[in-house]
């Protein structure tokens, strides 16, 4: 596998955390290996301090450049041409890198990421698709953000697309779709999800029908397809609620000495379910559609969450997610 490309510049988190996740991910995985784009300084620096095995498998690509938060998307592409995300995006196109991993500027990264690379050959958008915990393991759940906004046809490719990644890159034999709605009954929802509906129908894929927002967690769908507005929403509400019940908690058990000590027997149990439901096991977020490999990371990562996404990449990588969605669609177009 060709290396992966890391902008290390751009997000909320320092810089240092972003390196710290490409360290802990070389550590992770010993076939990996990455190129660390940004302030060749910065970069040397920490890697001078890093373990020689890791230090051997990590080259350093300058930029002198970073896309802020921000930054508007045209603005990034026109400006920024020698950004740490733009050069990130160039390598995959160039053939140098299998993957760019960024946790920037979504706005900017979808834009960037569709001027250089392209979309796939009938692919009228690429959409975000992430793992979300549920009953039965995990939901793959998009749009997370890539498109506020989507037509009838564009949630029935982002379905196609969200039921080849379960079958190929999860094993999944059938997928189950559904479509996220205000209610399951046919009459609900307005005109472009019942269009969508009436498209998904007649797709040829699994498709169970509409679902609402706590079908993502029950174990009853495998893909969720909605657009990037909705989704993006559905995502930050559930990384409050979870933060809120994580808070709530550890109030509870510190409120008298009888409760420190049914936290402290509930400890193991505690922890085993809090890592389940750790928003950082779940953190990277590929753009499906596109003529190469790019992975969104939560702009406030740190370096454990953005190691997962780093790790979401080389996995789509191993698996040949561009080419399985190209196959897959040509398939489907052909037959269709």
């Amino acid at each position: 596998m060709l290396p992966i490309a890391i902008d290390v510049m751009s997000g909320d988190s320092e810089p240092r955390e972003y390196v710290a996740g490409a360290l802990q991910a070389l550590a992770d995985d010993p076939q990996l290996r990455l190129l660390l784009v940004g302030d060749p300084e910065l970069l040397n620096a920490a890697l001078a301090a890093a373990p020689a095995a890791s230090r051997e498998r990590a080259t350093v690509v300058a930029a002198s450049q970073v896309v802020t938060m921000q930054d508007k998307p045209r603005e990034a592409i026109r400006r920024k041409k020698d950004s740490s995300m733009r050069v990130a995006v160039d390598l995959v196109h160039a053939g140098s890198a299998s993957a760019a991993v960024s946790a920037g500027n979504t706005g900017a990264l979808t834009a960037i990421a569709h001027f250089v690379l392209k979309t796939l050959p009938g692919v009228e958008r690429a959409a975000i698709i992430s793992a979300i915990p549920a009953a039965h393991g995990h939901t793959q759940m998009l749009d997370l953000g890539a498109n506020t906004k989507a037509t009838p046809q564009q949630l029935r490719q982002f379905a196609a697309m969200g039921s080849i990644i379960a079958r190929d890159v999860y094993g999944l034999a059938s997928p189950r779709i559904g479509l996220l709605n205000i209610g399951e009954e046919d009459m609900k929802g307005h005109e472009v999800v019942q269009a969508a509906h009436a498209l998904l129908l007649q797709a040829g894929l699994n498709y169970v029908g509409f679902v609402e927002g706590d079908d993502i967690f029950s174990g009853d769908v495998d893909v969720v397809v909605t657009d990037g507005f909705t989704g993006n929403v559905a995502l930050k509400t559930m990384e409050g609620v979870a933060g809120l019940i994580a808070d709530r908690m550890r109030q509870e058990f510190q409120a008298s000495w009888t409760d420190r000590l049914a936290g402290l027997i509930a400890r193991p149990v505690l922890r085993r379910a809090a890592a389940g439901l750790d928003p950082r096991r779940y953190n990277g977020a590929c753009m499906v559609g596109l003529a190469g490999i790019v992975v969104k990371s939560h702009g406030h990562a740190d370096g454990v969450a953005f190691a997962r996404a780093i790790g979401t990449a080389a996995l789509a990588a191993r698996r040949g997610l561009t080419e399985h969605i190209a196959q897959a669609l040509q398939a489907q177009g052909a037959a269709s």
